[in-house]
């Protein structure tokens, strides 16, 4: 699959990140929600030619952290690692920026 960016929304991977409320310290709970709406604003640019990202709170420890789809549809790890090695990225150093990204995140919100 050789495309070219930007993709249409249907053709993006769905990339959902559930983040754990106690990321943010012992009082996380109380503060999840206004954190992933901030990181969401920040999120929608990363790598938006390919991935739509959607940030979370992660109430659900049965749930995976984090989970792939395109159109509606899951992939798991290895078919979400496939399709971005067809459009030339690793699922790997995506998913690292993505951690430094949230990490980086974080420590900004929490020092405003």
């Amino acid at each position: 699959m050789n495309r070219d960016l930007p993709m249409d929304a249907k053709q993006k991977l769905t990339l959902t990140f559930r983040v754990e409320p106690g990321c943010l310290g012992p009082d996380g709970a109380a503060h999840i929600e206004a954190f992933c709406a901030h990181a969401q604003n920040l999120f929608a640019e990363l790598d938006e030619d390919f991935v739509q990202c959607k940030l979370i709170p992660r109430y659900d420890k049965l749930l995976p952290e984090t989970e792939y789809r395109i159109n509606g549809k899951g992939l798991s790890e290895q078919q979400a690692a496939l399709y971005l090695n067809a459009l030339g990225k690793n699922l790997d150093e995506f998913e690292e920026q993505l951690q430094d990204r949230i990490a980086e995140t974080i420590d900004e919100f929490l020092n405003r």
